[in-house]
C-alpha cells in the first residue's frame, strides 16, 4: 500500500516553509565552509553531527526505533533513500565547484519539480485546473527571475556545462530520495527514518573524510560548518514531517521558494559583509519573476483537490 498523508495541511505548510527558509540560507554557509574543507569532509561532518543530535534527542524521549519495527523495515527502500540522499549531497557540491552558485540554484529547482511529478504518478495525487495554472505561473516566474542565468547556461561550455549537468543529476537523485522517504513513513515516524538515513550516510562518507582538517579551521569556518550540520537536522526533519501531513506534490511547490530566500540572503550578506560573499544583482524583471514564483507556489500548495481521499 502507498503512504497517505494525514490531511493536516496547515502543519504540512508550516513545516515546508521552515524547510524553505533553512535551505535558502544553506548555500551561503556552504560556500564559506568550502573555503576551508573538501566536499567529502563537509558532507561527512553534517551527517555525523545530525545523527548524533537526533540519536540523543530520540533517546531522551525514549523514541528510538524499536527492534520489531526495524525487522519489518523494507531495507531495499531504506537503502535507496540513503544512497540517493548521499549522492545528492556530494553531486550538488561537486557541481557547485564547477559552475556559478546562482546557476546551481536554477538547476537544483528540478528537484522539487520532479518530486511533485513523482507524487502525481506514484502516489496518485491530483492537481486541479487552478493548480496546473499555478505550475505555469511558477515556471514563467523562474524563467523571468533567472533570465540572465538561463542565457548563460544555454551558452555554456566546458567545466561550466559539466557542472550544470552534475547539478541536474543531483536534482534527479534527490527526487528519488524524497519519494522513497515518503513511502518509508508507512513503517516508522519521520524522525526514526532520518536517524537511520543520517547514520547510513555518515558511514558511506567516512572513508573519504579528512577529520584532521577540522583542526586547521578558523572560528568563522567552524561557525558555518556547525550551522550546516544543524541545518541538516532541522531542515530535513521538517521536510520529512511535512511529507507525513501533506501531499508530496504540494510540498514540492512550496520548496520552489528556496532560491528566492537564497538570493535575498546573498544580497543582504553581501551588503553587510562585502568581503565574505558577492552580492547578486536582481533586475526589475527578476523581481517580477519572484512575485510570480511566490504566487504560483501558493496556487499549487493551497488549491483544493478535485477528488476526495
Amino acid at each position: 500500500m502507498l503512504h497517505q498523508s494525514s490531511g493536516k495541511w496547515r502543519l504540512g505548510l508550516s513545516l515546508s516553509l521552515v524547510t524553505v527558509f533553512l535551505w535558502g540560507l544553506l548555500p551561503i554557509a556552504l560556500s564559506v565552509t568550502l573555503q576551508a574543507l573538501d566536499v567529502y569532509t563537509v558532507t561527512w561532518f553534517r551527517f555525523l553531527v545530525s545523527f548524533g543530535i537526533l540519536a540523543v534527542y530520540l533517546a531522551g524521549r525514549k523514541q528510538l526505533p524499536p527492534l520489531d519495527k526495524l525487522r519489518s523495515m523494507p531495507f531495499g527502500l531504506l537503502a535507496i533513500a540513503t544512497i540517493f540522499l548521499a549522492l545528492n549531497y556530494i553531486l550538488y557540491l561537486q557541481g557547485l565547484a564547477l559552475t556559478a552558485p546562482a546557476n546551481a540554484q536554477v538547476l537544483i529547482q528540478l528537484a522539487p519539480v520532479l518530486m511533485g511529478l513523482g507524487g502525481l504518478v506514484i502516489f496518485k495525487e491530483r492537481y486541479t485546473l487552478r493548480q496546473w495554472v499555478g505550475v505555469s505561473v511558477l515556471t514563467l516566474g523562474f524563467v523571468l527571475f533567472f533570465n540572465e542565468r538561463l542565457s548563460n547556461l544555454i551558452a555554456a561550455k566546458g567545466q561550466y556545462l559539466l557542472g550544470s549537468g552534475i547539478i541536474a543529476i543531483a536534482a534527479a537523485v534527490w527526487a528519488i530520495y524524497a519519494l522513497a522517504q515518503k513511502q518509508l513513513l508507512q513503517k516508522l515516524p519521520s524522525s526514526n527514518i532520518m536517524l537511520l538515513i543520517y547514520g547510513g550516510c555518515a558511514l558511506l562518507f567516512s572513508p573519504f573524510a579528512q577529520p584532521q582538517l577540522l583542526l586547521t579551521m578558523s572560528l568563522l569556518h567552524w561557525g558555518m560548518l556547525l550551522f550546516c550540520a544543524l541545518n541538516t537536522v532541522l531542515a530535513y526533519g521538517s521536510f520529512a514531517e511535512a511529507l507525513e501531513h501533506w501531499e508530496a506534490s504540494r510540498v514540492s511547490a512550496v520548496l520552489a521558494l528556496a532560491p528566492i530566500v537564497t538570493l535575498i540572503s546573498v544580497w543582504g550578506v553581501g551588503w553587510l559583509i562585502p568581503n565574505l560573499i558577492a552580492r547578486e544583482a536582481i533586475t526589475i524583471l527578476g523581481v517580477f519573476g519572484a512575485v510570480l514564483v511566490v504566487g504560483g507556489s501558493i496556487a499549487i500548495a493551497l488549491g483544493k483537490k478535485s477528488v476526495n481521499r
